[in-house]
């Protein structure tokens, strides 16, 4: 069978993934043989006629274009197509970056009154979000991200949607989706899932149930560090409150940032797979050293989410957590940031370049979630080579160990 859009290449139903990232979303027919689309920078559309407009006022989801630029571009309607068409959805919205894409789909279901389930372990900036709504009167409950089928004991007769992020972030448990859709669907709940760590290559949520992916697309599928972008994929229920949510709130995306985020997925499936590879293999290597309690990466044998991982995943993304011995402080810990040379102490993740960041889940998280760990970092890995990488870690927990010795004996002098 055929899947054909105006905007897309035609896809047999036995085409692999790699071929679909290669060419969804583009039609070089469309294209006066362009390979790829072109960048549709505008704002006004001219209409041929008084009927046009008015058929496309008519719309209120604006599905046909051109319309305006704010309701997309032939740019942004390809990417749109392309990620539906990985995802196994039914349409896609694209946003101004990750959060918008998380608080649009939010918005597209909660009105005064309503209960929401939210992981515990969900992006900082979407937790700060769903406590915001309470103002509208939307109450946001935390739950255990390990709950699974145990979170029907939660739901309340007004709770409206359920929150998902798997793995967490930071802390990267891996969630019983399949459980947890399975308790909700049939009370009409609906479960909105974040699968920026993942990607449509590593995992697929709406065929475990869910009906919302959301992507901070800044990450992975743009890939270089370049470009701030987010996008909702839905089932066909949910895609038009999506839509008109994103419609009311004024969502866009910038026409620049869209083509880099539709260039970058042509190469997503080789650079995920790079990524796993560096990330497994520097992860099974800390897991060795000294300074290092603990790894917490889901393709880890022996780590809680492990099987789950097995079960819902064909692979791992080059995010994971390092946590260091409990004896570290943090004078320590800064010590090593910053003797660091590959790996750069900055926010986001998803580009070619290693980064590191300092991580706090004991300031949100509910009472007891890390007590008794050490201080955790969360390690993006690159491209860079490998022994490079693992040298400049190397350095940083030398460098760890000599600072704590060294306040040790200071506070001994002291005393």
């Amino acid at each position: 069978m055929l899947i054909k859009s105006s905007a897309s290449t035609a896809f047999r139903a036995v085409d692999s993934l790699e071929t679909r990232l290669v060419h969804a979303g583009s039609d070089p027919r469309q294209q006066h043989g362009y390979v790829n689309p072109p960048i549709y920078r505008g704002s006004t559309v001219l209409y041929d006629d008084v009927a046009a407009m008015d058929t496309s006022q008519a719309d209120p989801l604006k599905r046909n274009l051109p319309a305006y630029g704010r309701f997309g571009t032939p740019t942004s309607r390809g990417f749109e197509t392309a990620l539906s068409e990985l995802e196994g959805g039914y349409a896609a919205v694209v946003t101004c970056s990750g959060l918008a894409a998380i608080t649009t789909s939010i918005l597209a279901f909660v009105q005064a009154g309503d209960h929401i389930l939210v992981s515990d372990s969900v992006y900082l900036p979407a937790r700060k979000f769903c406590d915001s709504l309470q103002v509208f009167g939307v109450q946001a409950e935390y739950y255990d991200p390990c709950v699974g089928a145990e979170i029907e004991e939660l739901i309340r007769p007004n709770t409206r949607l359920v929150y998902l992020e798997s793995p967490g972030s930071t802390t990267f448990e891996v969630q019983d989706v399949p459980a947890i859709t399975g308790v909700c669907r049939p009370r009409g709940i609906v479960t909105v899932i974040d699968n920026t760590w993942a990607t449509p290559v590593f995992h697929r949520p709406l065929a475990l149930g869910a009906d919302v992916v959301v992507h901070s697309a800044t990450k992975y599928l743009t890939g270089h560090s370049d470009s701030l972008l987010g996008a909702v994929v839905c089932t066909e229920e949910t895609f038009a409150s999506v839509r008109g949510a994103a419609i009311r709130l004024g969502q866009c995306a910038g026409a620049d940032d869209v083509y880099l985020g539709l260039r970058g997925l042509r190469t997503l499936g080789v650079r995920l797979r790079q990524h796993q590879q560096q990330a497994l293999e520097l992860a099974h290597w800390l897991e060795r050293q000294d300074a290092v309690s603990a790894v917490v990466h889901p393709a880890l044998p022996g780590n809680p989410g492990y099987e789950l991982w097995r079960r819902d995943f064909s692979g791992a993304a080059g995010l994971f957590g390092l946590v260091l011995d409990p004896r570290f402080g943090k004078p320590a810990v800064d010590a090593m940031l910053g003797r660091l040379r590959l790996f750069g102490l900055g926010h986001s993740w998803g580009g070619y370049e290693s980064l590191i960041v300092p991580a706090d889940p004991v300031s949100h998280r509910l009472p007891g979630t890390w007590r008794g760990r050490g201080p955790l970092l969360r390690v993006h890995v690159g491209f860079e080579d490998i022994g490079d990488l693992e040298e400049d870690l190397a350095a940083g927990l030398r460098e760890l160990t000599v600072t704590q010795a060294a306040s040790v004996a200071s506070d001994r002098t002291a005393a």
